[in-house]
């Protein structure tokens, strides 16, 4: 369903997924860094901005929600280019897999393909997310 351009990590897909099937699945967050195309319309325009309005109305079908979102100015260490910052919480594993499969979860990972020309997703614990005024 992603393009091949935004890779997934079966390593850590096979972990999700036993997490997801055990007694021990609980809240998650995957804070996202990344980066869109030059026609994207980023920070708040166009493609982006259709990406996100559809994200923000389609996570909470799974239980999830956008905790925050933050544009990037630069990397004082390190060279990887990421344009924004994402924090998405969802209630379990498994309602992050479920994405895949639910309402809305086709167009919102064919605008995500259009959009976004590079992504990494690190999965955190989920219990206790930093507050943010």
């Amino acid at each position: 369903m992603l393009p091949t351009k935004l890779t997934r990590n079966e390593d850590e897909l096979a972990i999700i997924k036993t997490i997801a099937n055990s007694d021990d699945d609980g809240p998650v967050l995957m804070l996202n860094l990344n980066r869109y195309t030059s026609d994207a319309g980023f920070p708040d325009t166009g493609l982006h901005q259709e990406y996100i309005t559809g994200l923000e109305a389609f996570l909470p079908v799974v239980g999830g929600k956008i905790l925050w979102r933050h544009p990037v100015l630069g990397q004082a260490v390190g060279i990887q280019k990421i344009d924004e910052m994402l924090a998405a919480w969802y209630p379990s594993h498994q309602a992050f897999l479920d994405l895949a499969t639910a309402p809305g979860g086709e167009n919102n990972y064919r605008l995500r393909g259009l959009c976004v020309e590079y992504a990494v997703i690190h999965r955190c614990t989920g219990d206790q997310y930093p507050f943010c005024p």
